[in-house]
């Protein structure tokens, strides 16, 4: 096999590689879990925002 056999199926192998791995991110079956993990940054409890207005406060740090 020639070399620049090896690097057109090597092209086409990962060109595949990148169509699977769209549609897999894209489907229908994983949106709901993409959008749980998008929207987990809102749902802070409000003890840990207590917290770290206390921590700052035993650093000594000044405002």
């Amino acid at each position: 096999m020639e070399f620049a056999t090896f690097r057109g199926l090597y092209t086409l192998f990962l060109i595949i590689i990148f169509v699977a791995l769209i549609a897999w991110a894209y489907s229908k079956e994983h949106k709901k879990t993409f959008d749980n993990i998008a929207n987990s940054i809102f749902d802070e409890d409000q003890d840990s925002i207590k917290y770290a207005g206390e921590q700052s406060r035993h650093t000594g740090a000044k405002k």
